[in-house]
């Protein structure tokens, strides 16, 4: 190793270890160990151009062992992106883009949010998988405008999180020969060596995952880091795994190769003597020699080549093929075609009942012939969430531009490999599953939600209405712990109309993912006219959906999904007894929660006290809709096994109940 590599990889570990140590939090042994390896991908392999994060083609680089992320900011502020020493020295304060773990948007150069070990690696699958998928659909011969690698690092805690082998197994099956990943094998976890908990042999379950395999026996000899990475680009056929053998914390003479460098600083006086015991020229903290930057600055001259020849191969592109390289442009955007929403049936004049579920699946299919970057599949229950787009290819390595992708029973990676789609760019990434089965989501949807991704979750099976199959498979709080994820959109329709609106919110929506919670069974047909508002106020979250006969109601029944229907009979009840009745239809919470509140006390007026919402799942959040004195009639037990309508009325979803709660409020 010449002494200028050397001092540029010093450089990672003097930066990583002196900002945890500012921070007094932070992990210094993994950005230690794995400088080496960094500076090999940002200057010998990595295709990336710091004067432009957001260059289309640019190589994905992964930071999966999102506590290391001090390895990351060292990598992008020696390399030349925005990111300034005193960003730096602010570690983990606020207001910094320096977070303790990578957070999307937050410094340039972060591809995902990284921390909950697993997901990064998982969406890595997602943006070597879009990239492939848009490479067949764009790339045309001498015209090679999708081409590039996605690599993640990843940790003895990432192979260890079940999502990773979900995703690893998809990655397989899919023969992604842009992957890599590079396992940094420390052997070492907070609560120590991972011979505490694990015996597996990681190198043997990529390859039965259909993996390329290499070693590289020492973490800092940079020729051998050099070839593995090269062996792993140029193997086509499958995605690669790097097993890297490395000491954590290299360099520290009292914590090298201990858990104590895992989850603290080193310590002031250990940082000298790993400075001293590196032959670092400076004890300065953040001291960078100025041969060592003028090194790492190659990375900008570099990358701006690379772009500026992409540049000038994409303008070519674009004067002899203009129709799609307009297009790339437009789906890389994200912007929906002027066009995106003709062939999307009428519903309002829909003369049949059917289970929103199958009114989606109607609508998804005018959606698909208008977006054809619209991609998804379900977890193994395509044909109950009726989530196939009717005449495109299954997304397989023999059939690369498929639109169905089949995830297999495997939802923890379907959500996570979604989010990376969606990073990436390109790709509207839509997945299906029961509503129940949310809950595997759950770390990678409440990540969508903090990046402000727009994937959009198909959600079956809603309620105690799919039957049967029993309180296993009936979602009960789910509804409620979906609501409670800050910039998640919920979509709960009660009919045809209002999952046609439902649809086009989601799909409009480019500031975070949404959901769609759709019925088993059959719902009621809304005869929208005189007395039934138009079901655009779903846009809204809520609206009066059949008002009072006297124009002042002296009740509000509250409702979402199917339980509208009998909301409106309860409404046709208490009318004849002479009870003015409002029905306001409440399929979104998040968005009727951001109107103004002039309107949102338009159609809850505070003034009315008798309040009571009908939905069959956890009463749990509907006090804020209700208020102190209202009633809300849910499910706050597990349901059973029993045909969907025996269970609407042994649980009390009935019109009978409803006016039994109207009839025993104090207030009437």
């Amino acid at each position: 190793m010449t002494s200028i590599n050397q001092l540029a990889i010093d450089a990672i570990r003097v930066l990583s270890m002196d900002a945890v140590q500012q921070a007094n939090s932070g992990h210094p042994g993994t950005p230690m160990a794995l400088a080496p390896v960094g500076y090999v991908l940002f200057h010998r392999h990595l295709r990336h151009n710091p004067s432009d994060p957001l260059w289309l083609d640019r190589d994905r680089f992964v930071l999966s062992v999102g506590h290391a992320s001090m390895l990351i900011y060292s990598l992008l502020h020696l390399s030349g992106y925005d990111l300034s020493e005193q960003d730096i020295r602010n570690f983990r304060q606020w207001g910094s883009p320096t977070a303790g773990h990578p957070e999307y948007g937050h410094a340039p150069g972060i591809e995902t949010t990284t921390g909950p070990l697993g997901q990064g690696v998982a969406n890595s699958v997602g943006m070597a998988l879009a990239e492939c998928w848009l490479a067949n659909r764009y790339n045309r011969p001498g015209h090679d405008i999708v081409d590039h690698f996605t690599y993640a690092l990843c940790s003895d805690g990432d192979m260890m999180e079940g999502v990773s082998h979900e995703s690893a197994a998809i990655a397989g099956h899919q023969k992604l020969g842009k992957l890599i990943w590079i396992f940094d094998d420390n052997r070492i976890t907070i609560d120590g060596g991972t011979e505490l908990s694990s015996s597996t042999n990681e190198a043997k379950r990529f390859k039965s995952y259909g993996w390329h395999v290499a070693h590289v026996s020492n973490g800092n000899d940079l020729d051998e880091i050099d070839l593995a990475i090269g062996e792993a680009k140029r193997e086509s056929e499958r995605p690669s795994l790097i097993v890297l053998r490395t000491t954590i914390a290299y360099g520290s003479p009292g914590k090298a190769g201990t858990s104590a460098a895992h989850g603290a600083p080193l310590g002031q006086d250990e940082i000298a003597k790993t400075k001293e015991n590196l032959g670092y020229p400076s004890l300065e903290p953040f001291h960078v020699e100025s041969a060592a930057r003028k090194h790492w600055a190659q990375c900008v001259d570099n990358g701006r080549d690379l772009q500026e020849d992409w540049q000038e191969r994409f303008a070519v592109y674009q004067e002899q093929i203009p129709d799609l390289a307009a297009e790339f442009l437009r789906v890389m955007s994200g912007a929906l075609p002027e066009d995106w929403d003709e062939e999307i049936p009428d519903l309002t004049a829909a003369e049949s009942e059917d289970a929103t579920r199958g009114w989606s699946g109607k609508i998804l299919q005018g959606v698909a012939r208008r977006l054809p970057n619209l991609i998804g599949g379900s977890a193994d229950l395509a044909g109950s969430n009726k989530t196939t787009i009717d005449g495109a290819d299954n997304l397989l390595p023999s059939t690369p531009g498929g639109r169905n992708l089949h995830y297999g029973i495997r939802e923890h990676a379907m959500a996570s490999i979604m989010n990376g789609m969606a990073l990436h760019g390109g790709v509207r990434p839509f997945g299906g599953t029961f509503l129940i089965f949310s809950d595997y989501m759950r770390p990678a949807i409440r990540l969508a939600a903090l990046m402000g991704q727009s994937v959009i979750y198909i959600f079956t099976h809603d309620s105690i209405g799919l039957g049967e199959d029993g309180p296993t498979h009936q979602p009960v709080e789910q509804l409620a712990a979906l609501r409670a994820i800050p910039n998640l959109c919920d979509l709960r329709p009660g009919d045809a109309a209002e999952t046609e609106v439902a649809w086009r919110v989601a799909l409009e929506r480019t500031e975070g993912p949404s959901f769609l919670a759709l019925t088993r069974q059959k719902v009621v047909l809304l005869n929208r006219g005189d007395i039934l508002a138009e079901a655009e106020g779903v846009r809204r979250g809520g609206y009066v959906l059949a008002e009072a006969s006297t124009g002042t109601p002296e009740v509000i029944l509250i409702a979402s999904g199917s339980e509208l229907g009998i909301a409106l009979e309860a409404r046709e009840r208490l009318e004849t007894d002479g009870t003015p009745t409002r029905v306001v239809s409440l399929p979104s919470w998040y968005l009727f929660g951001q109107q103004e509140r002039s309107y949102r006390d338009n159609v809850l007026p505070p003034g009315i006290s008798n309040k009571i919402s009908v939905e069959a799942a956890s009463t749990f959040g509907w006090a804020r809709w209700v208020g102190a004195s209202g009633y809300s009639l849910g499910l706050d037990h597990f349901g059973a096994s029993a045909p969907s309508d025996v269970l609407f009325e042994k649980f009390g979803f009935t019109v009978e109940r409803i006016v039994k709660a109207v009839r025993n409020s104090p207030t009437l």
